[in-house]
C-alpha cells in the first residue's frame, strides 16, 4: 500500500514538473484585444495542460500517458491543491503587511465589495430559466459557489436535491474553467477604464486560484508601480469574502434568489412536457 502511494507521489510530481517547465518555456504572452491588453500568464497555460493531461482527454490519444496520469494521480493531485496554495498564501500575505496602510484607506470598499456578489443573481438567474432549470436554477446562480455556499445549500436544501445540483454544478463548472475564465478576465478587465484597485478588489471572489488567475493577470497589466497593491488588495479581498460571502449568502443572497425565483419562473421559465 505505501509503496503505491509513493508511486502516485512520484507520479504527480513528474507530470508537474514536465508542466512547469513546458509553461515557463511558453512564458508570457500579450496581445492586444481593442482598447485592452491580454495577458496570458504562465499559469494558464499549465491549467489547460492539466486538463489536458486527463484519461479521458490525451490519455486516450497516448497509451502510454495513461499509464502515468491514471485515476490515482487525479485523486491524489486533488486533494493537494489545497496544500500547494498554502505557500502561494503566505507571499500574499508579506504583501498586505507593508500595504496595510493603503488597506485601511480603502475603507468600507473591502467589506461591501461582497455585495457584488449577488450580482450573480440578477444575471445568472434569468439565463437559467430561459436554458430550461427549475429549482436547480437558485442553488447555480446564488453566488460564485464556492465551498460556503456550497455548505449552505447543502445544509438547508440537501446535496441531492434541485439546488444542490445547481450549486455543485457551478462549483465544479469553477473548479474546472475558473482559473481559466479568470485569468483572461484579469487582463480584459484594464480595458474597461474601471480603477485597477477597484478591479483588484473584485478579484477576491472566495477562491485562491481564481484570485491568483486573476490578480496576476491584472496587476501584469496593470502600471508596474501598482503591481504589488494590486496583489494585496485581492488578498485582503479574498479573505474578507470568505469570512463575509457566508453571511451574504444566508441572509441576503438565498432570501433575494428564491424571491426573484417566485416572480420570474412563471414569466419566463420553460414549462415541462407533461407526460
Amino acid at each position: 500500500m505505501e509503496k503505491t502511494k509513493v508511486k502516485t507521489l512520484l507520479e504527480a510530481c513528474l507530470v508537474v514538473l514536465i508542466i512547469v517547465i513546458i509553461s515557463e518555456l511558453i512564458g508570457i504572452i500579450k496581445f492586444a484585444v481593442g482598447p485592452g491588453t491580454v495577458t496570458l500568464l504562465p499559469m494558464l497555460f499549465a491549467v489547460i495542460l492539466g486538463i489536458l493531461c486527463a484519461p479521458s482527454l490525451l490519455g486516450k490519444i497516448i497509451k502510454p500517458m495513461k499509464k502515468i496520469v491514471n485515476e490515482d494521480v487525479i485523486e491524489f493531485s486533488g486533494s493537494v491543491v489545497v496544500i500547494a496554495l498554502l505557500p502561494l498564501g503566505v507571499k500574499y500575505g508579506t504583501l498586505v503587511g507593508p500595504n496595510i496602510v493603503k488597506i485601511i484607506q480603502a475603507g468600507p470598499a473591502l467589506l461591501l465589495q461582497e455585495l457584488g456578489n449577488i450580482g450573480t443573481i440578477f444575471i445568472g438567474l434569468p439565463i437559467a430559466l430561459l436554458l430550461g432549470m427549475k429549482r436547480e436554477a437558485v442553488g447555480a446562480a446564488v453566488s460564485i459557489c464556492r465551498e460556503p455556499t456550497l455548505g449552505v445549500v447543502s445544509e438547508k436544501y440537501g446535496i441531492n436535491s434541485p439546488e444542490g445540483t445547481g450549486v455543485l454544478g457551478t462549483y465544479m463548472m469553477g473548479t474546472v474553467f475558473g482559473t481559466i475564465f479568470f485569468g483572461l478576465l484579469g487582463s480584459l478587465s484594464v480595458g474597461t477604464g474601471l480603477h485597477p484597485y477597484a478591479l483588484a478588489m473584485a478579484s477576491g471572489m472566495g477562491s485562491a486560484s481564481m484570485m491568483t488567475a486573476a490578480s496576476s493577470s491584472l496587476a501584469a497589466a496593470a502600471p508596474a508601480e501598482m503591481s504589488d497593491t494590486i496583489l494585496a488588495y485581492a488578498a485582503t479581498s479574498n479573505m474578507l469574502t470568505g469570512v463575509t460571502g457566508l453571511y451574504v449568502v444566508i441572509f441576503i443572497s438565498l432570501p433575494l434568489i428564491n424571491k426573484l425565483y417566485d416572480v420570474l419562473e412563471p414569466r419566463i421559465g420553460k414549462k415541462k412536457e407533461e407526460s
